[in-house]
Protein backbone atom coordinates (compact mmCIF):
# COMPACT_ATOMS: atom_id res chain seq x y z
CA UNK A 1 0.00 0.00 0.00
CA UNK A 2 1.43 3.38 -0.99
CA UNK A 3 1.80 6.25 1.46
CA UNK A 4 -1.07 8.12 -0.19
CA UNK A 5 -3.32 5.01 -0.06
CA UNK A 6 -2.54 4.43 3.63
CA UNK A 7 -3.31 8.05 4.45
CA UNK A 8 -6.50 7.90 2.39
CA UNK A 9 -7.66 4.80 4.28
CA UNK A 10 -7.01 6.57 7.59
CA UNK A 11 -9.12 9.55 6.55
CA UNK A 12 -12.02 7.27 5.67
CA UNK A 13 -12.36 5.84 9.20
CA UNK A 14 -15.07 7.56 11.29
CA UNK A 15 -14.05 7.93 14.94
CA UNK A 16 -14.65 11.65 15.35
CA UNK A 17 -15.86 11.43 18.99
CA UNK A 18 -12.38 10.26 20.02
CA UNK A 19 -10.63 13.23 18.42
CA UNK A 20 -9.60 16.58 19.87
CA UNK A 21 -12.20 19.14 18.72
CA UNK A 22 -10.40 22.34 19.65
CA UNK A 23 -8.14 24.33 21.95
CA UNK A 24 -10.92 24.33 24.54
CA UNK A 25 -14.16 22.46 24.72
CA UNK A 26 -16.60 25.06 26.00
CA UNK A 27 -16.93 27.12 22.82
CA UNK A 28 -20.47 27.71 21.63
CA UNK A 29 -21.04 25.59 18.48
CA UNK A 30 -23.70 28.09 17.38
CA UNK A 31 -21.01 30.78 17.06
CA UNK A 32 -19.48 30.37 13.65
CA UNK A 33 -15.69 30.23 13.53
CA UNK A 34 -13.49 31.77 10.86
CA UNK A 35 -12.64 29.17 8.19
CA UNK A 36 -8.96 28.36 7.69
CA UNK A 37 -6.89 25.52 6.26
CA UNK A 38 -3.40 24.10 6.65
CA UNK A 39 -1.38 21.72 4.52
CA UNK A 40 0.07 18.66 6.23
CA UNK A 41 2.66 17.91 3.55
CA UNK A 42 4.14 14.43 3.97
CA UNK A 43 7.28 13.56 2.05
CA UNK A 44 7.16 10.35 0.02
CA UNK A 45 10.39 8.70 1.10
CA UNK A 46 11.42 5.47 2.85
CA UNK A 47 11.05 7.29 6.18
CA UNK A 48 8.31 9.87 5.47
CA UNK A 49 8.52 13.29 7.08
CA UNK A 50 6.21 16.23 7.67
CA UNK A 51 7.11 19.69 6.41
CA UNK A 52 6.74 22.35 9.09
CA UNK A 53 7.57 26.04 9.36
CA UNK A 54 8.97 28.21 12.12
CA UNK A 55 7.17 31.55 12.01
CA UNK A 56 9.14 34.79 12.17
CA UNK A 57 9.48 36.61 15.49
CA UNK A 58 8.05 39.79 13.96
CA UNK A 59 4.52 38.48 13.35
CA UNK A 60 1.71 40.04 15.38
CA UNK A 61 0.18 36.64 16.21
CA UNK A 62 1.88 33.33 16.99
CA UNK A 63 5.37 34.81 16.52
CA UNK A 64 8.13 32.19 16.51
CA UNK A 65 5.75 29.25 16.70
CA UNK A 66 6.00 26.05 14.70
CA UNK A 67 3.11 25.65 12.27
CA UNK A 68 1.90 23.99 9.11
CA UNK A 69 1.75 26.23 6.05
CA UNK A 70 -1.75 27.66 5.96
CA UNK A 71 -4.15 30.43 6.81
CA UNK A 72 -7.57 31.92 6.27
CA UNK A 73 -9.79 30.58 3.48
CA UNK A 74 -10.38 33.48 1.09
CA UNK A 75 -13.58 33.79 -0.98
CA UNK A 76 -11.65 33.16 -4.20
CA UNK A 77 -10.12 29.92 -2.87
CA UNK A 78 -11.49 26.57 -3.99
CA UNK A 79 -12.39 25.61 -0.41
CA UNK A 80 -9.91 24.31 2.16
CA UNK A 81 -7.78 22.47 -0.41
CA UNK A 82 -7.39 25.56 -2.57
CA UNK A 83 -6.54 27.70 0.45
CA UNK A 84 -3.99 25.23 1.84
CA UNK A 85 -2.23 24.90 -1.52
CA UNK A 86 -2.22 28.68 -2.06
CA UNK A 87 -0.85 29.37 1.41
CA UNK A 88 1.86 26.70 1.04
CA UNK A 89 2.96 28.27 -2.22
CA UNK A 90 2.99 31.76 -0.68
CA UNK A 91 4.74 30.75 2.54
CA UNK A 92 7.32 28.19 1.39
CA UNK A 93 7.16 28.22 -2.44
CA UNK A 94 5.67 24.71 -2.58
CA UNK A 95 4.21 24.34 -6.10
CA UNK A 96 0.59 23.12 -5.93
CA UNK A 97 1.26 20.71 -8.82
CA UNK A 98 3.86 18.94 -6.63
CA UNK A 99 1.21 18.01 -4.04
CA UNK A 100 -0.76 14.78 -4.38
CA UNK A 101 -3.82 15.76 -2.33
CA UNK A 102 -5.10 12.81 -0.31
CA UNK A 103 -8.02 14.65 1.26
CA UNK A 104 -9.10 16.67 4.26
CA UNK A 105 -9.36 15.51 7.83
CA UNK A 106 -11.04 16.60 11.04
CA UNK A 107 -11.41 20.34 11.59
CA UNK A 108 -9.87 21.85 14.69
CA UNK A 109 -11.14 25.01 16.41
CA UNK A 110 -8.48 27.31 17.82
CA UNK A 111 -8.75 29.57 20.84
CA UNK A 112 -8.63 32.51 18.39
CA UNK A 113 -11.89 31.18 16.82
CA UNK A 114 -10.51 29.75 13.60
CA UNK A 115 -11.95 26.47 12.38
CA UNK A 116 -8.93 24.91 10.72
CA UNK A 117 -9.31 22.14 8.15
CA UNK A 118 -6.12 20.10 7.72
CA UNK A 119 -5.44 19.06 4.12
CA UNK A 120 -3.28 15.96 3.79
CA UNK A 121 -0.93 15.85 0.81
CA UNK A 122 2.01 13.74 -0.30
CA UNK A 123 4.97 15.56 -1.82
CA UNK A 124 8.21 14.39 -3.43
CA UNK A 125 11.22 14.34 -1.11
CA UNK A 126 13.92 17.01 -1.19
CA UNK A 127 11.90 19.75 -2.87
CA UNK A 128 13.60 23.15 -3.01
CA UNK A 129 11.47 25.18 -0.58
CA UNK A 130 12.02 28.89 0.05
CA UNK A 131 10.48 30.54 3.11
CA UNK A 132 8.64 33.84 2.66
CA UNK A 133 10.76 36.35 4.57
CA UNK A 134 7.74 38.20 5.93
CA UNK A 135 6.14 35.16 7.56
CA UNK A 136 8.48 32.18 7.78
CA UNK A 137 11.87 32.08 9.49
CA UNK A 138 12.66 28.51 8.42
CA UNK A 139 11.26 25.35 6.86
CA UNK A 140 12.17 21.94 8.26
CA UNK A 141 11.08 18.31 8.15
CA UNK A 142 10.32 16.02 11.07
CA UNK A 143 10.00 12.23 10.71
CA UNK A 144 6.32 11.27 10.54
CA UNK A 145 6.85 8.28 12.85
CA UNK A 146 8.30 10.56 15.53
CA UNK A 147 5.38 12.99 15.35
CA UNK A 148 2.77 10.24 15.43
CA UNK A 149 4.33 8.29 18.31
CA UNK A 150 2.06 8.85 21.33
CA UNK A 151 5.12 8.65 23.60
CA UNK A 152 6.29 11.95 22.07
CA UNK A 153 2.90 13.68 22.43
CA UNK A 154 2.97 15.20 25.90
CA UNK A 155 -0.16 16.64 27.44
CA UNK A 156 0.52 19.89 29.29
CA UNK A 157 -1.48 22.29 31.45
CA UNK A 158 -1.31 26.10 31.49
CA UNK A 159 -3.37 29.03 32.72
CA UNK A 160 -5.03 31.04 29.94
CA UNK A 161 -7.38 33.94 30.63
CA UNK A 162 -7.85 32.76 34.20
CA UNK A 163 -8.71 29.18 33.27
CA UNK A 164 -6.76 25.97 33.18
CA UNK A 165 -6.13 24.82 29.61
CA UNK A 166 -4.77 21.50 28.42
CA UNK A 167 -2.72 21.21 25.25
CA UNK A 168 -0.22 18.90 23.59
CA UNK A 169 3.40 19.52 22.79
CA UNK A 170 5.95 17.53 20.82
CA UNK A 171 9.65 18.30 21.32
CA UNK A 172 11.93 17.53 18.38
CA UNK A 173 15.57 18.57 18.50
CA UNK A 174 15.44 22.28 19.42
CA UNK A 175 11.87 22.75 18.19
CA UNK A 176 8.70 22.93 20.28
CA UNK A 177 5.58 21.90 18.38
CA UNK A 178 2.51 22.69 20.45
CA UNK A 179 -1.05 23.93 20.52
CA UNK A 180 -3.22 23.49 17.43
CA UNK A 181 -0.35 22.11 15.31
CA UNK A 182 0.41 19.38 17.85
CA UNK A 183 -3.30 18.64 18.36
CA UNK A 184 -3.86 18.13 14.63
CA UNK A 185 -0.90 15.71 14.62
CA UNK A 186 -2.41 13.86 17.61
CA UNK A 187 -5.69 13.54 15.69
CA UNK A 188 -3.86 12.28 12.59
CA UNK A 189 -1.93 9.74 14.67
CA UNK A 190 -5.18 8.38 16.11
CA UNK A 191 -6.67 8.03 12.63
CA UNK A 192 -3.57 6.23 11.35
CA UNK A 193 -3.68 3.79 14.28
CA UNK A 194 -7.32 2.94 13.50
CA UNK A 195 -6.49 2.32 9.85
CA UNK A 196 -3.49 0.09 10.59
Amino acid sequence: MSLAERLGAALAVDHAPLLLPGDHYEFDPAVRGNPAAVLIAITDRAVPGVILTQRTETLRRHAGQVAFPGGRIDPEDDGPIGAALREAEEEIALPPRAVQVVGTTDSYRTVTNYVVTPVIGVVPPDLQLTPSEAEVASVFEVPLDFLLDSANQREQVAQYQGQERRYYEILWQDRRIWGATAAMLVNLSRRLRWAA
